[in-house]
């Protein structure tokens, strides 16, 4: 008979909530990760919503509209 070693319990990440910077549980147990709670995670959501996040658009040279030039001539 083979005895089996019962599994090493392995000790919940701790990370700092990215809503409030508190410390927050990073594992299945805690429903609100990254989030420290259902308030941060909630906060955090809005924000997205409301596009607080939103990124800064950067104008490139093929967003501009072209001026106007006279028309080529093409000879035949």
């Amino acid at each position: 008979m083979t005895v089996v070693d019962p599994p090493i319990p392995v000790k919940p990440k701790r990370i700092s909530c990215p809503c409030c910077g508190g410390d927050s549980i990073y594992a299945i147990s805690n429903p609100y990760r990254p989030f420290c709670s259902a308030r941060c995670k909630n906060v955090d959501l809005g924000a997205w919503a409301s596009e607080g996040f939103r990124l800064a658009a950067s104008s490139n040279a093929e967003d501009q509209p072209l001026e106007d030039s006279p028309p080529s001539s093409a000879s035949h």
